[in-house]
């Protein structure tokens, strides 16, 4: 009966290991599929993110193409640009002459044909008329002269032109600038200084 008992206990030791076995068994298939669940959401995560690299990619190059098409005539605006100053210029010139103002008249109406055939292409004129308030972002100020107001167009150069809603070329005018006594106060100061130091 003892010997019953001793391999009653023995089986019960080796039932007892064989679930630990087990169980270790278990822990490392457990680690396993965490490690293998791991790398899957790593490899995942890589995909999606490549994939929304691909297609952010993709509009921008869809971006870019779009603008190339959309800008395309820039170039050759700007080759236009002088062409179209030098009839604006010509046109500022009113002769006496009859036989001359029929011919001022043709290019008036060369000029206008240009002109609409470049605003069908989407080119606007930016032409400021005297008086008008200056606005940076389509002008240029090639000169400042004293005026009885600040930031006024006096004068018009050149017209300027945008293509779409991008600028070829801003309009170049004079500004006027108020004067003021502090800044004669301080010309004269500047002229005295000048003067001592020769």
């Amino acid at each position: 009966m003892e010997n019953e008992i001793n391999e009653t206990k023995k089986e019960e030791v080796i039932d007892e290991e064989k679930p630990q076995k087990k169980k270790k068994g278990d822990e490392k298939l457990l680690q396993e599929i965490e490690k293998l669940n791991q790398e899957i959401a790593m490899w995942k995560d890589k995909a999606y993110r490549t994939a929304a690299d691909c297609d952010n990619l993709r509009k921008s190059y869809e971006k870019d193409h779009e603008n190339l098409l959309k800008y395309r005539a820039m170039g050759f605006v700007e080759k236009l640009l002088p062409v179209l100053d030098s009839f604006y210029l010509s046109l500022m010139v009113k002769p006496d002459n009859p036989a001359l103002i029929n011919y001022v008249k043709g290019f008036e109406m060369i000029y206008r044909q240009m002109l609409s055939a470049l605003e069908q292409e989407g080119v606007k004129q930016i032409s400021p008329e005297a008086g008008s308030d200056f606005n940076h972002d389509t002008m240029q100020a090639i000169d400042i002269k004293e005026g009885e107001e600040d930031n006024k167009v006096i004068q018009v150069y050149s017209n300027g032109y945008t293509l779409k809603d991008r600028l070829v070329r801003p309009a170049m005018v004079v500004v006027s600038k108020k004067s003021t006594k502090k800044d004669e106060h301080v010309e004269e100061e500047t002229q005295q200084n000048e003067n001592k130091i020769n």
